[in-house]
């Protein structure tokens, strides 16, 4: 939908501490300094990953260096102008490449707003991959990856692959566990393959820092406070989707055609070394349909380990339930659970973590498995709910949504407003609310709600957001004021920033209530809106996320630092799947962020 907000464009300073994102980079403002550190640092990062000499490769086919970036060179010396805004801009309306463009024509800036099968990065903190090497990629295996479900592609077998699967992900937090530790933090940056994390990079430091391998930049390519690590996966789903009844929470079939898998033949052996304009990793390569994953189904393979159909939450091909880790951990070990999004709760990725559903899309049932209430697929037996959720999704409303199912209730399609009274404390619940509320600064009010909850022993429901669900998108240069992209064009008020928190803050609210667990914890952080922006080919409003994201990303490594946590924490940061962003002029984006 194409939403023309509200009139008032709120530039840089903001109050109530609202700062620029800026004000949380890596400091690489000094130009010299940061050709000669880019060198450095792009050295040290692999030589300092274990093994990671797999992952050195030739500048990517699919960046053209003779591309020109004079026009943007002419406007990023303007203090004026915003020159990442400007390029967005003059490509949606000319639809021509100028930064680069979105899909496998690269005569037309967006041919594509769906996501890809591009292999994804991940990066440790607090442990190796060091397991899967070991190991072994489970891609050198004809039997392993039979036994997934799914039709395996051709091609897929690799015996020199140097990626894993996203499955892999929920066993190295099982091997974590297992080892020992008691704080699991997941952090995932929805829709952020290799490419959008080097444009940010690009965009932040100003230069052109690396062409492989892990990158330098963002706080989570450069922190080495503790070993660290970093990775690929492929996120190929089993089936396209499936005939589900919503009501009944039954699979009638599941679509069948495409293939699962990775062929490095029509794909490339990493993301820096892609075939050029690949129709074949957006799933429309005829010889070759691999399936291309949704968000349900790669979140369902990252939190309970298997493959599944697009859309699911925690229900296999055969229609069973699966149980997600943090709920094993909850029941098993007495973990508290936290998710925190800058998107809709019951979107897939928090939904994911916790719940189950044989359809993403049935929020209003999923938000209740999330706060444990009767759902249609707990009717009897609810689940024992998060101890903190945090995100979007306020202030929205609907009046009948058929795929919900015959209990959709009009009002907030998220998460209802009958179902956030009934938890509430003031009502005989269990959480602690707080909500956006007119003339409230939304930082501070959920940060004292965090402290009492904390000092009460009480679980904390934050739900926040602006008309679409999702909190305010930054820009890449910290401000607020998207331009144009293909879904149109968002503005907003000043109440909108004053009355929200942003990432950061909510994920400062959820450490400090699950900081007090005796047990240990399970945590989710979600950079949702990369997503958001990718599928809108706007990447002003893609680095801009990956740029909130990555000061959420410092305060988890910040609060480990000061709680003296590293002998029991893990951090793990990836994404659930890509789009396809190809960088034809990274000058361009440089030139841009200086």
């Amino acid at each position: 939908m194409n939403h023309l907000y509200v009139h008032c464009v709120v530039r840089r300073f903001l109050p109530h501490d609202r700062q620029s994102v800026r004000s949380a980079r890596p400091t690489y403002r000094n130009r010299g300094f940061a050709a000669l550190i880019a060198g450095v640092i792009g050295i040290a990062t692999l030589a300092s990953t274990s093994n990671a000499e797999e992952f050195t490769s030739e500048k990517s086919s699919a960046e053209s260096p003779s591309a020109s970036s004079d026009t943007t060179a002419a406007a990023s010396t303007s203090p004026d102008v915003d020159a990442m805004q400007e390029m967005q801009k003059r490509s949606i309306q000319t639809q021509k490449p100028v930064y680069g463009h979105w899909g496998a024509n690269p005569q037309e800036f967006s041919t594509w707003t769906n996501h890809s099968n591009r292999l994804i990065p991940v990066y440790t903190f607090g442990m190796t991959l060091n397991r899967w090497r070991e190991r072994g990629s489970v891609y050198h295996d004809e039997a392993g990856l039979k036994a997934m479900d799914g039709k395996l592609g051709d091609g897929v077998v690799n015996p020199h692959a140097t990626y894993y699967d996203q499955t892999d992900i929920y066993s190295l937090q099982k091997a974590a566990v297992d080892a020992g530790y008691t704080n699991i933090i997941v952090m995932v940056f929805d829709g952020m393959d290799w490419q959008t994390t080097r444009a940010a990079s690009i965009y932040n430091t100003g230069t052109i820092p690396y062409q492989t391998g892990r990158g330098t930049g963002l706080h989570f390519q450069d922190d080495r406070r503790t070993k660290t690590d970093f990775g690929l996966v492929v996120t190929s789903a089993a089936a396209g989707g499936a005939k589900w009844d919503v009501d009944a929470q039954v699979v009638n079939s599941v679509n069948g055609g495409s293939k699962r898998g990775y062929n490095v033949q029509l794909a490339g052996r990493t993301p820096w070394d892609e075939r050029a304009n690949s129709e074949y990793l957006l799933g429309k390569d005829r010889s070759l349909p691999h399936i291309v994953t949704d968000s349900a189904s790669s979140a369902t393979s990252l939190f309970s380990g298997i493959k599944t159909y697009n859309g699911s939450i925690n229900v296999a091909v055969d229609g069973s339930q699966v149980t997600p880790i943090a709920r094993e951990l909850q029941r098993d070990r007495g973990f508290k659970v936290g998710l925190v999004t800058s998107v809709p709760v019951s979107h897939a990725t928090p939904a994911a973590a916790y719940a189950n559903n044989v359809t993403r899309k049935d929020y209003q049932d999923i938000s209740r498995d999330l706060v444990g209430l009767p759902s249609s697929a707990h009717r009897n037996e609810p689940l024992q709910g998060v101890d903190v959720l945090i995100g979007g999704g306020w202030g929205e409303g609907k009046g009948e949504d058929d795929v919900q199912g015959r209990n959709f209730a009009k009002g907030n399609p998220f998460f209802h407003q009958e179902d956030i009274k009934s938890v509430d404390l003031k009502n005989g619940g269990k959480y602690r609310v707080v909500q956006r509320n007119e003339g409230q600064n939304g930082r501070e009010a959920l940060l004292a709600a965090a402290q009492q909850a904390t000092d009460n022993d009480e679980r904390l429901l934050g739900f926040y957001g602006v008309k679409g669900g999702h909190l305010p998108f930054s820009t890449a240069d910290g401000n607020y004021d998207p331009t144009l992209d293909v879904k149109g064009k968002e503005r907003y008020a000043e109440a909108d920033l004053i009355e929200n928190p942003d990432l950061a803050d909510m994920t400062e609210a959820a450490l400090t209530v699950l900081e007090k667990s005796i047990d240990g914890f399970w945590l989710l952080v979600e950079a949702g809106d990369v997503d958001w922006a990718n599928h809108a080919n706007n990447l002003d409003n893609s680095i801009g996320a990956v740029l909130k994201g990555d000061a959420a990303f410092k305060k988890i490594m910040d609060w480990v630092d000061e709680n003296n946590g590293w002998d029991h924490t893990v951090v793990i940061v990836t994404a659930d799947h890509g789009h396809y962003l190809v960088i034809d002029d990274p000058k361009s984006i440089a030139e841009a962020g200086q």
